[in-house]
């Protein structure tokens, strides 16, 4: 896989995992962490909420548009770039337009609702709370994301299965 592939899904999906495993697996790739061009704004952050639209809507925005002008740049530079965050909803088709390499490949880590719980629970960290709960975010994934590229159920899979599966499946995966 050269290019640029983005890796998405809900939170707790195991975007990250996922992605560093995959880099790991490419003869020169970057892994581009979405969230960290959120991380970066030190004053003035704004979450995003659904519906909430207005400052936490645009910062969302543009952490889309610099991870994506991050992995263009990468790819110029003859890397694959390795893109992972939560694209949901028609934001994901926007994403596409953003990218302006090609290849483009986009992988939709879809498990059921019970295994994101099962794994949320294990993390350290939680994204879930009163804005977003996760049958209410695989609702958003499931009816309003666009099918983009290869969905992938993991909730079976192992990440060493998962990285086989996007490396088989890369030609349902590659967006024009």
């Amino acid at each position: 896989m050269r290019g640029v592939v983005l890796v998405t899904g809900v939170m707790a999906a195991g975007k990250s995992t996922v992605a560093q495993a995959l880099a790991e697996r490419l003869p020169r790739a970057a892994h581009v962490r979405g969230d960290v061009f959120r991380r970066m704004i030190v004053s003035g952050r704004q979450e995003y909420v659904p519906g909430g639209g207005g400052e936490g809507e645009a910062q969302l925005r543009l952490r889309y548009r610099l991870s994506a002008a991050t992995a263009d740049a990468y790819a110029d530079a003859g890397f694959t770039a390795v893109v992972q965050d939560v694209v949901l909803g028609e934001e994901l088709a926007a994403y596409v337009r953003l990218v302006r390499t090609r290849p483009l490949y986009v992988v939709v880590l879809a498990p059921s609702p019970e295994t994101v719980a099962a794994r949320e629970a294990e993390r350290a960290k939680s994204g879930y709370g009163a804005a977003w709960t996760v049958r209410e975010l695989d609702r958003q994934l499931r009816t309003r994301t666009p099918r983009i590229g290869l969905w992938l159920d993991t909730s079976e899979l192992s990440v060493g299965e998962t990285v086989e599966a996007i490396l088989t499946g890369r030609q349902r995966a590659e967006v024009v």
